[in-house]
């Protein structure tokens, strides 16, 4: 019988928030992954970046804004610094839990880049607030330069970028290959490196990609068994935070298409989770999806918790 393939999206909980958070989040996120691990399931992670590439942007802009001869880090590099960061935690984390347990296992972290389209209406629309807060005149240069800034109130002004769909994951060829080599492999880091194709070259954009629609994008393309999510929460709920709130234990695809229509799902939150799930289930039938928290997945993927959704 072949071992049950697996791709786990690590959501903000599973990182922290600055450098030293991420240190100690990752001790436990480790234990979590090794449970999995050593139910003999062969695992492929991607992550979420969201703190750390904004940490990465701050950083960068301000070194531009103190050393005038550096050049600014355009959005596709910073996301590559965060893949190389996050993912370095996250397998030596990973790789010393496993031997504590004397499990001897490869864990490889690969750059990811993934195209998008050029003409993806996400780059005419941008909603992903990124960055330090700004002056009118640091907005200003900003417009000038061709990017995008919103205004917050007795706060200051923010700078967003677009959020286009994934079209291609560049690298999985080399992410099947080791995953049919028996490691462990983490990729597709914050939603993977946003690419647009130019002939033969590929350009970075000035873009993030959500992590949740790559996760169900990778799991399709490796037919994985499984794609589990870990979030901030135990289960997905209906009238998520009101008196009426109500769990989900599992659902359909086509019972998770009604909620959504009905406005259940958070945008920016649950919703691109559910929406992943929909994407991997409609490729791979067969497959099911668990969206629970970093705690919890030991017991939800016995069935004692969790959200279970199946097409």
């Amino acid at each position: 019988m072949s071992r049950k393939k697996v791709v786990v999206s690590l959501g903000h909980e599973a990182l922290g928030h600055t450098t030293s958070e991420q240190k100690d989040a990752v001790g436990i996120t480790a234990k979590a992954l090794a449970d999995l691990i050593e139910e003999d399931w062969q695992l492929t992670i991607t992550h979420g970046n969201g703190p750390q590439v904004s940490m990465i942007h701050k950083a960068m802009t301000e070194l531009r804004r103190i050393y005038i001869d550096y050049t600014p880090a355009p959005m596709c590099v910073c996301s590559a610094m965060s893949q190389g960061y996050v993912g370095f935690d996250i397998q030596n984390a990973l790789r010393s839990e496993l031997l504590s347990r004397g499990i001897s296992k490869s864990v490889s972290t690969i750059l990811t880049q993934v195209t998008v389209d050029p003409y993806d209406v996400a780059f005419y629309e941008p909603k992903k607030v990124i960055g330090r807060y700004m002056s009118k005149e640091d907005a200003e240069i900003e417009i000038k330069k061709g990017n995008y800034v919103v205004e917050e109130p007795g706060k200051g002004f923010l700078r967003v970028v677009a959020t286009p769909q994934p079209i291609d994951i560049v690298e999985i060829d080399a992410i099947k290959a080791l995953t049919d080599a028996d490691q462990v492999v983490i990729a597709c880091g914050g939603g993977g490196i946003p690419v647009i194709e130019q002939h033969h070259s590929l350009k970075g954009a000035s873009a993030v990609i959500e992590k949740d629609s790559v996760a169900g994008k990778l799991a399709s393309d490796l037919k994985s068994d499984q794609l589990i999510i870990l979030t901030g929460v135990e289960q997905v709920y209906l009238n998520y935070g009101k008196e009426n709130q109500e769990a989900i234990s599992s659902m359909t695809v086509s019972e998770a298409e009604a909620y959504i229509t009905e406005g259940h799902f958070e945008e920016g939150t649950m919703l691109p989770k559910i929406e992943a799930a929909i994407t991997y289930l409609k490729k791979v039938p067969n497959g099911s999806v668990l969206i629970t928290s970093i705690n919890s997945v030991k017991d939800a993927i016995k069935g004692k918790n969790g959200t279970f959704i199946t097409a």
